[in-house]
C-alpha cells in the first residue's frame, strides 16, 4: 500500500470518480451485500439476523455501525480489490487499528504516530491501516488529513518561480504556510512537511511529525561510488492518507494506510520524474551518457541505475522494499488464487505495469483484467487545498452548515 504499488492504490489522481452520497435504500443495499460476502467468506451464521438488525438501524439513522470484524474484513477486501495495486497477494494479512472512537485532533495525531511505529517495524515494514470515524451521511467527513502521505518532502517555491525540494508538494507547502507553520531558514530537498488535521468540531490544525519515527535512506549505488555525492535520499514508509475507505455502504473519510515501496516508484517516479526530484540526467551525466538524442536511451539507463541504488540502498539500510519482477511474479500468484476462489481479478492494466523500461517483460503485462471497480474498495477524495494553496470549505464550516439547515 501507500504511495506504492506494491502494497495499495496509489493516491495520485482517481481511478474513478468518488461515488456519491448514498439514498437509504443504496446503503441497504451495499449494506446486504457486504455483509453476505463477509458471512460467507468467513463461513458464519446468522447474516439473516445481521441483515435485519442492520436495515433497522439505517431507517432510524440513515447509516449504521459496522462490528470490528466487519470493518476489518471489509478493510482486507478493499484493498484485494484495488484495481491499481500490484501487490495484493498479501491482502489478508493487512493489520486494521480501528480507532472510530477517537475524534479530537490530538487523539488523531497520537494516533498517526503509534502507526508510524506500527508499521515501520524497525524496518521490516507491515502494512497496516488506521480508521477513525465514519463519515456523517449526506455532509462528509467528520475527520480529515490534508497531507496526501504522512511522511512528505516540502517544495519550496523560490522567487524565481523554481522549487527546492519535492515539486508536487508546492501546494501543499503553500498550504501550510497559510496556516502559520514557519519553513526553515535555509529550505532544503528533504524538509518534513508537517501534519495538517481537522475535524467537524476543530478547525485545521498542524502539528508537527515526529522526526524520531521518520525512517529515511541515502542512497548510494554498490559500483558508483559518485552516486553518493548527489546527496539523495527517500523515507521509508509510504502511509497514503488522502483516501477513503467504503465498506458496505458506509465510507470512511480518515482511514490512513501504507504498504512497502517498489523500487520503480522511488527510483523512476519520485526520483526521475521531471515534475519531482528530476534526477535522470544529472544521472546520465554522473555515467558519461550522451544525452544529446533520444535513441541512446540514456533516460532509461539513468532510470536503470537509480532503481538499482534504491534496491541496494533500502537493502543495506535493512528496510523492506520490493523490485517489479518478483512483485509481478507474486501479483500472478495472486490473480490464481483469486480465480480458483471464483472471484474475477480487478485491474487497471496501466497501473499493474511497472514504470521502468522492463515492465513488458513481467507475466502482469501479458494479461488483462476485470476493470469494473466493485465495493468495498479504496477511493480518492478531494483536496482541501488548491493549487495555489489556498483552502476551501473546512470540515468544520461543512458540518455547521449542515446543522444549520437541519435546525
Amino acid at each position: 500500500m501507500g504511495g506504492s504499488r506494491s502494497g495499495c492504490p496509489v493516491a495520485h489522481g482517481p481511478h474513478a470518480a468518488l461515488p456519491p452520497a448514498l439514498p437509504v435504500g443504496d446503503v441497504v443495499a451495499e449494506a446486504v451485500e457486504f455483509l453476505h460476502l463477509f458471512h460467507t467468506e468467513r463461513r458464519l451464521p446468522g447474516v439473516a439476523e445481521r441483515v435485519a438488525q442492520v436495515r433497522e438501524e439505517v431507517a432510524l439513522t440513515g447509516t449504521y455501525r459496522h462490528t470490528r470484524e466487519e470493518l476489518t474484513y471489509g478493510a482486507k477486501v478493499a484493498w484485494r480489490q484495488s484495481a491499481r495495486c500490484v501487490g495484493r497477494v498479501r491482502w489478508a494479512g493487512l493489520r486494521v487499528r480501528d480507532r472510530r472512537d477517537v475524534t479530537t485532533v490530538a487523539g488523531i495525531a497520537a494516533e498517526l504516530t503509534r502507526h508510524l511505529a506500527e508499521a515501520d517495524n524497525g524496518g521490516r515494514i507491515r502494512s497496516v491501516m488506521t480508521v477513525f470515524a465514519p463519515d456523517r451521511p449526506g455532509v462528509g467527513p467528520r475527520a480529515r488529513i490534508w497531507n496526501d502521505q504522512l511522511i512528505r518532502y516540502c517544495g519550496h517555491r523560490c522567487a524565481d518561480g523554481a522549487v527546492v525540494g519535492d515539486p508536487a508538494q508546492a501546494p501543499m507547502t503553500d498550504a501550510v504556510v497559510g496556516l502559520g507553520w514557519r519553513p526553515p531558514p535555509v529550505p532544503g530537498r528533504f524538509d518534513l512537511l508537517p501534519w495538517v488535521i481537522e475535524t467537524a468540531y476543530e478547525d485545521p490544525t498542524l502539528v508537527e511529525v515526529p522526526r524520531d519515527l521518520v525512517r529515511e535512506v541515502a542512497l548510494t549505488h554498490p559500483a558508483y561510488p559518485w552516486f553518493g555525492g548527489l546527496r539523495l535520499r527517500w523515507h521509508a514508509l509510504p502511509v497514503i492518507s488522502n483516501m477513503r475507505l467504503r465498506v458496505g455502504g458506509v465510507d470512511y473519510g480518515c482511514a490512513p494506510f501504507n504498504g512497502h515501496y517498489l523500487s520503480d516508484e522511488i527510483g523512476t517516479r519520485n526520483m526521475g520524474d521531471g515534475h519531482r526530484y528530476d534526477q535522470l540526467l544529472p544521472v546520465a551525466r554522473g555515467l558519461g551518457l550522451d544525452t544529446s538524442r533520444e535513441d541512446t536511451l540514456w533516460r532509461e539507463h539513468a532510470a536503470l541505475v537509480i532503481n538499482q541504488a534504491v534496491l541496494h540502498s533500502f537493502r543495506l539500510a535493512g528496510v523492506r522494499v520490493s523490485d517489479p519482477h518478483t512483485e509481478s511474479e507474486l501479483f500472478m500468484r495472486f490473480c490464481a488464487q483469486e480465480e480458483r476462489a471464483g472471484r474475477p481479478v480487478h485491474g487497471d492494466w496501466s497501473w499493474l505495469n511497472g514504470s521502468v523500461g522492463w515492465a513488458a517483460l513481467h507475466a502482469v503485462h501479458h494479461r488483462y483484467y476485470d476493470t469494473r471497480v466493485p465495493n468495498p474498495n479504496l477511493w480518492p477524495v478531494d483536496r482541501a487545498y488548491g493549487p495555489d494553496g489556498a483552502v476551501a470549505l473546512t470540515l468544520r464550516e461543512r458540518h455547521d452548515a449542515a446543522r444549520r439547515r437541519e435546525d
